[in-house]
């Protein structure tokens, strides 16, 4: 995690080895999420004028989108009932009572952000196995969700963040060689109890 950081310049020409593509999709596909709820998909692109469009979406990111090798897109169900139906297929008893207990009740505008925090879960996971991997990546929620979705042409699922995945450039300034990790002191944030 110290080499670890959020990539601002991308090598476009450094390719990633398709085997290690095939493994962070498969750690996306085991990751965690609560009552094995999975309620998400995510779409790695590295078409170049898919990319392109998803570029001109993406405010700040743009350069990123463009130069990085793929573009990975976490989207999380967008219909409840069909959410519903899809765990009433798929869950034992026990953890479909769980979400009627304790989702369910909620607002359908509540239980699209119980959904949003589990693909988050699975973006934490991503994030250090690129890591791991020595592969760079730039986390984005400045992208315009709805755009994406029409481009990406999503249904049932909506767009929540971005991450580029890629090597860096070595001119980027945000390297840690270059600019060093800003984090606070391990005492304010890590406590033993």
């Amino acid at each position: 995690m110290k080499e670890r950081y959020t990539t601002k310049m991308y090598n476009p020409s450094k390719k990633i080895d398709i085997t290690k593509l095939e493994e962070l999709k498969n750690i996306l596909r085991l990751s965690p999420s609560s009552i094995n709820s999975q309620p998400w998909r995510f779409f790695f692109i590295s078409d170049v004028e898919t990319k392109a469009l998803l570029a001109k979406a993406s405010l700040f990111n743009e350069n990123k989108i463009l130069d990085c090798h793929a573009l990975v897109v976490f989207s999380r169900i967008d219909s409840v009932e069909k959410f519903e139906t899809q765990i009433k297929k798929e869950l034992p008893e026990g953890f479909i009572s769980y979400y009627n207990e304790f989702v369910k009740p909620l607002s359908n505008e509540q239980i699209k952000a119980w959904f949003d925090r589990q693909v988050y879960l699975a973006l934490g996971v991503f994030l250090s196995a690129c890591a791991n991997m020595k592969i760079d990546s730039t986390t984005m929620e400045g992208i315009e969700t709805y755009k994406y979705d029409a481009i990406l042409g999503l249904e049932d699922y909506h767009s929540i963040v971005a991450v580029a995945i890629g090597y860096r450039n070595n001119e980027d300034f945000n390297e840690p060689g270059k600019k060093a990790k800003s984090r606070k002191e391990f005492d304010l944030v890590i406590k033993s109890i």
